[in-house]
């Protein structure tokens, strides 16, 4: 039972992380129900559901070379402001309590969907609040820490980053999305590995599961009306922040 647990889990993580972010909320919690400790779940989560990311960032190369021709964005910055701040929230992880990254997840997922629902479903004047380039580099850079640190709910803070700074296309802005995610996770893979953290029996039931979600949200992505898409967004936030804000501490 637990096995299809998982399994039906890291579908659905590897299909919300291709259209909205979010999907380790679905797997950290599996694999606790599947006996791993908190830090050990957390660490398999993200190496687990590694490949899936490179898989729908590898499908998703045409809006990844749109984002890259738009001069609106400096998409080569973002990258290695992600790459680096994903080595230094691995390496937080590995000397910060697990409790401590708990507490603050849903405020983090309730902010991020209020500006992303904001950005896309309120119409707002010109004087509204956005961001310019120094400001989604530093808000990057943060994003990227906190991905590299535990990464739950790091696709939507990433969109309502991009939402702040003026994007509307949901397709170039999930292309950016998924690329920063899998450069910021790349070094906390690494460093997760390293340390010894991953259980890999349970590793590869997520990575396999997360693959076939993420193919299959893609090009769900791509067919349903940006709105739509949108919507799933918010809904996804509204729901992880309730789940979290319940859940025993």
């Amino acid at each position: 039972m637990i096995f299809l647990i998982v399994a039906l889990a890291a579908f659905a993580a590897g299909f919300i992380n291709a259209v909205a972010g979010g999907g380790s909320f679905l797997t950290f919690p599996a694999l606790l129900a599947a006996g791993l400790p908190p830090i050990d779940a957390n660490a398999s989560s993200t190496v687990a559901l590694f490949p899936g990311q490179i898989a729908t960032g590898y499908a998703a190369r045409d809006g990844l070379a749109a984002a890259s021709a738009d001069r609106r964005i400096n998409v080569r910055a973002l990258a290695v402001i992600s790459l680096v701040g994903g080595f230094i929230g691995g390496m937080l992880l590995l000397v910060t309590p697990q409790a401590v990254f708990s507490r603050i997840v849903p405020w983090l997922i309730l902010f991020a969907t209020a500006v992303f629902a904001g950005g896309n479903f309120v119409r707002v004047g010109g004087k509204g609040f956005r961001l310019n380039q120094t400001g989604i580099f530093a808000v990057q850079g943060l994003v990227s820490v906190y991905g590299g640190y535990f990464g739950g709910g790091v696709g939507i803070l990433m969109l309502a980053a991009l939402t702040l700074f003026g994007l509307r296309d949901i397709w170039l802005m999930n292309s950016v999305k998924i690329l920063l995610a899998v450069l910021m996770n790349t070094a906390a893979v690494i460093t997760f590995i390293a340390a010894g953290l991953v259980h890999w029996p349970w590793t590869i039931i997520v990575a396999i599961g997360a693959i076939a979600g993420g193919y299959t949200g893609l090009h769900a992505a791509r067919r349903v009306p940006a709105r739509i898409v949108k919507g799933f967004v918010v809904l996804v936030g509204l729901v992880l922040t309730i789940y979290f804000f319940l859940k025993p501490a």
